[in-house]
Formats: C-alpha cells, structure tokens, sequence
C-alpha cells in the first residue's frame, strides 16, 4: 500500500498519479475520514491528559478532607472516562475503514513512466533477435494444430479431466517443457539466484501482501470456498504465480543491510481464472487456467531499485537469447501498469504463426511472456517486509521486484513456431538439446486408441 503521509500531505499528487492510472478511487472519502481519524486521535489524546490530571488530584483532595470536591473529581473522571472509550471506538472503526480503503488502492506510477491509457500508449524501448532470423516455413503452422498433429499438446482430453483451460503435454512435449525449466533454473542460478521450491497453496494474509487480495479475488482458485464468500485470513488459495509465497517468506520480519539484495527464484505451477478475460483464446495454450513458470523475486534497498529493475530486466531478457527467440522490450504507460507496480517493463516474445494488427512486420503476434515490475515500498508496507540499514538504526521498508524468467506455455508456442520445419517437424533449440538427452528434432508421436483411425468410428 501506499504510504499515508503522502496521501496527507500532498493529496494533489496522489489524485494525479492515481487519474494517470484511470483508477476509479473516491479519494475525497479516504481523506476525509483520515482527517477527521487524526482530529479524533488528538482529541482522545487531550481527553487523557485531562482525566490523568483529575485523577492525580483525588487522593490530594481525600487526604485534604474535601469529600465533596473529590467525589466531583470522580465524576468527571468517569465522564472523560466514558467519552474516551466513544473517541476511541469512534477511531477504531475509522481505522479499520482507512485501512480496508488502503489496501484497494493502487500504487502510484513513478514519475519516469510515460503517462497513457491503456497498452496502447506503452512504448518500445528495443528489439532483438529480427536481424537473423532463421528460415521459416512458407506457411506457419499455429502450435494449437502443430501439437496435436504431433501429438505433443492434447487440449481435448485436458477438458475432459479437468475443464476448458487445462491441457496435456505428451511425450516431447513434455520433454520440452521440463527442459525449460531445468535450462531456465540453471541461467538465473548463473545469475546469482538463490533457488526456492515454495508451497503451491497460499494463505489470505499472504495473497494481500503481494496485492492479489482483496482486489483481485475472482481471478484467483480459492480451495474450501467460494470466490463469493467472505474469507479469513488462513483460508487457502491455489497459488497465482510464485511471487506470492517468495515475497510473503519474510514478512513480519527484519533483514539486514547485509543480507540485501536477496534474489530468489523459484518454479511452480499457478493456477488463475482469468475471470475477466472469458472467451478469449479459446484455442492453444497461451492463456490458460494452469501453467507453469520461473518467477524472479528481489528484495533491495530502496535508494538501488530502478537500478536493480534494469538489472531484473537484462536477466530474464537471456533466457529468450540464448534460445534465440525474437523478442521487443515495452515500457507500459500508467494506464496498463498491474495493481502494485510503480514501473514495469513487458518482453513480449515473437511467435510467427498469428498475424495481429500491430504484430512486427514479418507477421506473427507478440506474446507477453515476463513483466519486470519495481513496487518499491507498496508491497513492503502490506507484508511487513523491512530491512535495518544499520544495527544501531530503525527499521525501515524495503523494496521488492519481480520478473517472470520466464512463463513456460508462451515460450513454448514461441519455440513450436519459430523452430517450425517445412516438413511439420520442430528444430529444438541448441540450448534445449542437452537437457533433452541430445535430442535435435521432435517429429511426433503415434496417436493411441480409437480416434487414431480418424473419426473414432467403432470397427
């Protein structure tokens, strides 16, 4: 969350920055309930210091004889007494408004991103990879039908077990996607990131400390519960993306000067309803209810952040490079910034099969597969994520960043469609082979059962 002092003391720059971002916020409502909290607060504090005064001249007025003027003081002890508890049930409910508003209103943009509305106002920074690319097909098959003529990708019968949206891998398709893993893993763990297998479902407390809660609950696989339903704060969730249970692995707690920057990586599978994208990519892995995915997760001192960000950047941009994959880098504007971030930059990979009307111009489609986002103190305030600068010094909030290096099921349509042969079959990446017992191409499977003889029709 954002901290309230500068909600306080430059409200301007908060209804800018928050009208950048198009976001619908009653900030008037926040203010005013904020003032009149803090009117409350010194009232109840001047009515202590009152009631402590009376108080202390009891026993003197006992001890002097005047009955009549100590029980006066008594009385008006138990009236500051009772307007005390009014002031501060009053405060308390104000707090717990503040608190929830808080927790719903997003990160102001820094001042270095480029203001817009939406994605289409983000600008390109750079491309890389379009000097050299290797010889395609004159057709580009799309990977939804290339993996199931090769029998790699099996959406069908991941709806039947599951529901639209899951899919299976099958045999080198499988194998490809481990390799992924295992190569990306091994890139970053060269980068110095420490490894992290976290747990797959997630408390409430921990979905809210990254900002997935309480604004984006519908998009999230609640277990034991209903979406609709009022949650606790150990109420279990399926796990979004791996940022949630690495980020929350140190809150409430305090590092050390010396213990930053911590960089972690972690793989795991995650898992969203994608509630507000209902209908789209209906075909193919590339927006889907369950994948896979490496995610990059930095805590840092703040005054090394944006420097960090470039830095976050750069790592998860070598994974695509080193299987040459063609890629662009954005820089979103405010208007498409993601709830916590205050700067974000998107690699969008390059997958030739799809034209889209702002595609590159050898064809193709973009395809999102990392953003780089610096949330400096935003999340660090909702988990409790603090560092000490020096031992003998205060605790302060530190700042947390995070790229994805990368999402697995787009970097796969990228390699089935860029590695694509005339012939149907796909090059696997020079950096893959080892990782797939030196395996250069994948030509498929034999389909199985009876909908291999065609139509499925019974003998």
């Amino acid at each position: 969350m954002i901290d309230r002092t500068i909600l306080r003391e430059n409200p301007e720059r908060v209804r800018t920055a928050l009208e950048n971002r198009g976001a619908d916020v009653d900030l008037e409502r926040i203010l005013d309930a904020d003032e009149e909290w803090r009117e409350l607060k010194a009232r109840g504090d001047d009515l202590r210091h009152q009631r402590n005064e009376v108080s202390s001249k009891i026993g003197e007025l006992k001890q002097a004889g005047e009955e009549e003027a100590a029980q006066e003081a008594i009385e008006r002890s138990q009236s500051l007494k009772t307007e005390i508890e009014a002031v501060e049930s009053r405060a308390n409910e104000l707090e717990a408004e503040l608190e929830e508003a808080m927790l719903e209103l997003p990160q102001l943009p820094d001042e270095s991103v480029p203001v817009g509305a939406d994605e289409s106002d983000n600008v390109e920074h750079r491309r890389w990879g379009f000097e050299d690319i290797r010889e395609l097909p004159d057709t580009v098959v799309p990977h939804y039908d290339l993996g199931e003529e090769l029998d790699i990708i099996d959406e069908a019968r991941g709806a039947k077990t599951t529901g639209a949206g899951f899919y299976f891998l099958k045999g080198d398709g499988a194998r490809l996607e481990h390799a992924l893993i295992q190569f990306m893993l091994d890139v970053h763990r060269e980068q110095e990131y420490v490894d992290v297998l976290p747990p797959v479902p997630v408390k409430s407390t921990s979905m809210r400390g990254t900002g997935q809660l309480p604004k984006f609950a519908d998009d999230a696989y609640r277990l034991g519960g209903s979406n609709e339903d009022d949650y606790e704060d150990d109420d279990l969730w399926l796990c979004p993306t791996a940022e949630v249970p690495v980020t929350n692995m140190y809150a409430e707690e305090i590092l050390l000067k010396d213990d930053l920057p911590l960089k972690h990586q972690a793989y795991s599978p995650n898992f969203r309803r994608e509630a507000g994208e209902h209908g789209t990519e209906t075909r193919g892995i590339v927006r889907v209810h369950q994948f896979n995915k490496v995610e990059l997760v930095n805590f840092v001192e703040p005054e090394t952040s944006f420097d960090r960000l470039e830095t976050l950047l750069g790592e998860a941009e070598e994974v695509l490079k080193q299987l040459g994959l063609p890629y662009r880098i954005l820089e979103l504007c405010t208007g498409d910034l993601t709830f916590a971030s205050a700067k974000t930059y998107d690699i969008e990979v390059w997958a030739p099969a799809d034209d889209m009307d702002d595609g590159p111009d050898e064809g193709g489609r973009w395809l999102e597969v990392s953003s780089a986002s610096n949330f400096k103190a935003f999340q660090a305030r909702r988990a409790g994520l603090r560092y000490r600068p020096e031992r003998h010094e205060s605790a302060e909030y530190l700042h947390t960043l995070n790229a994805s290096g990368l999402a697995l099921p787009r970097v796969m349509v990228a390699v089935l469609e860029y590695y694509q042969n005339e012939d149907g079959t796909v090059t696997v990446p020079e950096a893959l082979r080892p990782y797939m017992d030196g395996q250069e191409l994948i030509d498929g499977h034999s389909k199985v059962g009876e909908s291999a003889l065609g139509a499925g029709e019974r003998e």
